[in-house]
């Protein structure tokens, strides 16, 4: 499974894009997590209102244009030809990032929608549909036989079709007869955002299948039976999972217990396979992709801790406590950064490869920013859950206690999570810096290289590169 030569990569800047939006998530985070030490801090420039959806929608951002750019990058690999129809790719990407780019600049202007997560004008729907159909063309148009193909290719195909099903259905909500149902359009919005991330898990998941793969240098995994379990049972969860955000509404009781069985198999199954996966890998396997590796390596351990603590909050009588807290914070961090984001981070840096001068120069700098990412991220979900437990029983209870009473003695955690939240932006800053170098180096490589006269590309890149 060797990677695919093609000196033009449509969908590198997809990943280019993606890394940039999680600088712009970290630093929007960090300016928001201010206010909660100093409240009232930058108020009439950058209130919480604006930071909040700034930070939310870039994080969002770089897993869907991470996940886009990863499965372009690997379905090229895995056909070892480049893509058909390249000027669909170049106008899937323009749509995203004109999209991305306005709706970040018109969350400044306070132009919001008042949806969670989905904060924006429900203008910018429209091209984001349309550049997701244009993904789905390009997958089929590459991959149209399902029949025999290894599971992450299943995997993208699902993935890629129930997001746009899932995102269709958040905007249900423009139609008046669900927007003035306070109880439908709140289980349509939590039943479509955690279908959705069941999608992206699917695209995500199915890349990291074929990695391990790549690395362990056989396809053992791809066809083995505990993988389309994975397969099987995260289609079920995607449709499923969702039932645990409404435990509060009067929904179907049914929906609660299928919720409550899936919500925590599917993380199980993933973390099985890593753990299996990585005691067949040899010694010489682990060097030669050795940055990968070592991503998923702390993806899995993040797996089992976001499963724990996704298990307590499936449960009906703690989820009671702890949601609208800010342990629901330090789940979605858990999720988003130590599952997503380091699989993405590894999918990243195997297509960055680990030769040349700038991954080699910068070889302590990546090894200390992946240290201080795991370290700091553990302080932040820890803080995150101290506070939320500490809040929730503030709610709970019969207490007199002031609200403003209650943030004041969370103002300890507060802090720590601000500081691990320094910690956190500082280690993965050290580990996009050399990715957005070798990007870069690659650009002026290529513009180099057409002024050279004799030589191929690939050894022009080499001497640069």
């Amino acid at each position: 499974m060797a990677p695919y030569q093609n000196k033009n990569n449509y969908a590198a800047p997809f990943i280019t894009t993606g890394l940039i939006l999680l600088c712009s998530a970290l630093l929007f985070g960090l300016l928001a997590a201010i206010q909660y030490i100093v409240p009232g801090w930058g108020r009439d420039t950058f209130s919480f209102e604006k930071l909040r959806p700034l930070h939310v929608s870039s994080a969002v951002f770089w897993i869907i244009a991470g996940a886009m750019g990863t499965v372009l990058t690997y379905l090229q690999e895995h056909n070892q030809k480049p893509l058909k129809n390249k000027a669909l790719v170049k106008w899937q990407f323009y749509l995203f990032a004109a999209s991305f780019a306005g709706i970040l600049i018109s969350y400044f202007f306070g132009v919001f929608s008042g949806r969670e997560y989905w904060e924006f004008h429900p203008l910018f729907a429209i091209p984001i549909t349309i550049g997701w159909i244009l993904f789905i063309i390009n997958f089929t148009t590459n991959h149209l036989k399902l029949k025999g193909a290894p599971v992450y290719v299943w995997m993208w195909f699902t993935g890629a079709v129930f997001f746009l099903f899932t995102y269709l259905e958040s905007n249900l909500w423009l139609i008046p007869g669900v927007r003035n149902h306070l109880v439908k359009d709140m289980t349509i919005q939590w039943k479509s955002y955690g279908s959705m991330v069941g999608a992206w898990n699917q695209l995500i998941y199915g890349s990291s299948i074929y990695l391990m793969d790549k690395i362990a240098g056989n396809k053992k995994y791809s066809h083995s039976p505990i993988a389309f379990g994975l397969y099987f049972l995260g289609l079920f969860n995607l449709m499923f999972n969702w039932g645990h955000h409404i435990y509060t509404l009067p929904a179907h009781a049914a929906i609660q217990y299928i919720a409550y069985i899936v919500s925590m198999t599917e993380l199980y199954l993933f973390g099985r396979i890593i753990y299996l996966w990585k005691s067949s890998v040899t010694t010489a396997r682990k060097n030669i992709h050795i940055r990968p590796f070592q991503f998923l390596l702390s993806a899995d351990i993040w797996v089992f801790m976001t499963l724990g603590l996704a298990i307590a909050m499936s449960v009906p009588v703690l989820n009671l406590y702890m949601h609208g807290t800010h342990v629901i914070v330090a789940h979605t961090m858990g999720a988003t950064i130590g599952i997503n984001s380091l699989l993405l981070l590894a999918f990243a840096y195997d297509m960055a490869g680990s030769q040349g001068e700038v991954m080699t120069r910068n070889k302590k700098l990546i090894d200390r920013g992946i240290v201080l990412t795991n370290i700091s991220l553990f302080v932040f979900w820890l803080a995150l859950i101290i506070a939320g437990f500490m809040k929730s029983f503030w709610q709970m209870s019969d207490t007199t206690e002031p609200f403003g009473a209650m943030m004041l003695r969370l103002q300890p955690y507060f802090r720590v999570f601000y500081i691990a939240g320094l910690g956190l932006a500082t280690g993965l800053g050290m580990v996009i810096y050399p990715l957005l170098k070798k990007q870069w180096t690659k650009r002026l490589t290529r513009n180099a290289a057409s002024e050279f006269s004799g030589g191929s590309y690939q050894e022009k890149a080499v001497e640069i590169a």
